[in-house]
């Protein structure tokens, strides 16, 4: 499953989104033999947005967090942030989610959404959340840390 590209979205009364539809159609390929509802995924609050994981990548990222044995106080607090922020959602047959209340509180969600895509998880975000997040201040030294990782990023 890859998710790419930014989508403008609405968020209907009811409190919907719709979804992108290659996000949909490549979440249901790719979980066609899995265990999980075709379609569905795990979204969570995180950085100011709601982060969507595959099912399966979400039960192995529970499985590292149960493995710390004592974790600190902050630990304990993303913990209830992250896991404690988890819903599991599928789309409805128009390719629609309902976004909760506590989730658009979250992240700042009206009526209007931008659905990231970040190769193996999307985000959703509120639109001028998203573009201040991207200002060139919060890119500085971008580069640098992209190339002692490995990336070489130049244009």
């Amino acid at each position: 499953m890859v998710f790419r590209g930014r989508f403008a979205r609405s968020i209907d009364p009811k409190g919907r989104l719709l979804l992108p539809n290659e996000f949909r159609e490549g979440m249901t390929k790719a979980q066609a033999d899995a265990s999980s509802a075709p379609g569905s995924f795990v979204l969570t609050t995180y950085d100011g947005c709601l982060v969507a994981f595959s099912p399966e990548d979400w039960a192995e990222l529970e499985k590292k967090f149960m493995r710390i044995p004592n974790p600190s106080p902050q630990v304990r607090a993303f913990r209830r942030l992250v896991i404690g922020g988890a819903e599991t959602h599928t789309p409805d047959s128009h390719g629609r989610i309902l976004l909760s209340p506590d989730h658009r509180a979250y992240a700042g969600i009206e009526r209007e959404a931008t659905v990231l895509g970040l190769v193996d998880r999307f985000e959703i975000w509120n639109p001028a959340a998203l573009k201040a997040s991207m200002a060139p201040d919060n890119l500085a030294g971008v580069t640098e840390e992209l190339a002692a990782s490995g990336i070489d990023f130049s244009l």
